[in-house]
């Protein structure tokens, strides 16, 4: 039985580098607040020790707000803290293993091409994260931006959730889903908001207008 994942139609990326330390926490609380209910911890400058404790102040956010949790390449640590899943690199553990050693996790990977996407398809992904699409920052150095038919070509080609990442705003929310999106990862889409809890409800109100919530 495949997994319900309609929650992961907003799926928020952290990146603490973007916050003051004493307002990261507060950030991701309004963005749970405005009704993100999937979280994916992503800081790879931490070390073990420090990932470790920031994804349990994760977990408990995430469970006060009854939101999911994956940890970005961290298997280990998603386990320990019990999140629900992990999101996977191109270049990280192959999923079929992770799959073996963590078979409660959920399992999202990271793509930047039709082959890859299918090949995520075939080791199991649960979903996965496809990009960029639009000109983004954060996402340059995976080349320029794939563009809204490439996209297509790859929601078209296979059938597991597919999220657009990269420069993704409630302006073109809209483009992505026509384009066979089943919803949306962002960064700085809801972290650059001067509201982030109003931002936060601003996507998803798009996805309730198409009833897709």
């Amino acid at each position: 039985m495949l997994p319900n994942l309609d929650e992961l139609r907003l799926y928020l990326i952290t990146d603490r580098s973007l916050f003051d330390k004493n307002e990261f926490l507060n950030a991701v609380e309004s963005a749970l607040e405005g009704g993100v209910k999937a979280l994916q911890l992503r800081e790879k400058d931490l070390a073990d020790e420090g990932l470790l404790e920031l994804a349990q102040q994760m977990r408990v956010l995430t469970a006060k707000y009854n939101s999911r949790l994956f940890v970005n390449t961290r298997a280990d640590i998603a386990a320990k803290v019990g999140a629900d899943g992990v999101h996977l690199a191109e270049n990280n553990t192959p999923i079929m293993d992770v799959r073996k050693n963590f078979p409660s996790l959920l399992i999202g990977a990271s793509t930047h091409s039709l082959e890859r996407a299918q090949q995520a398809e075939a080791e199991g992904a649960d979903f996965i994260t496809f990009g960029p699409v639009f000109d983004t920052p954060s996402k340059r150095k995976y080349g320029p931006p794939q563009g809204l038919d490439r996209f297509k070509e790859v929601t078209e080609s296979t059938n597991i959730p597919i999220l657009a990442l990269g420069g993704i705003k409630c302006s073109n929310l809209g483009s992505v889903l026509d384009s066979g999106a089943f919803g949306a990862a962002l960064i700085t889409g809801i972290w650059s908001s001067t509201n982030i809890k109003n931002e936060a409800k601003s996507f998803l109100d798009i996805f309730r207008r198409r009833h897709l919530l």
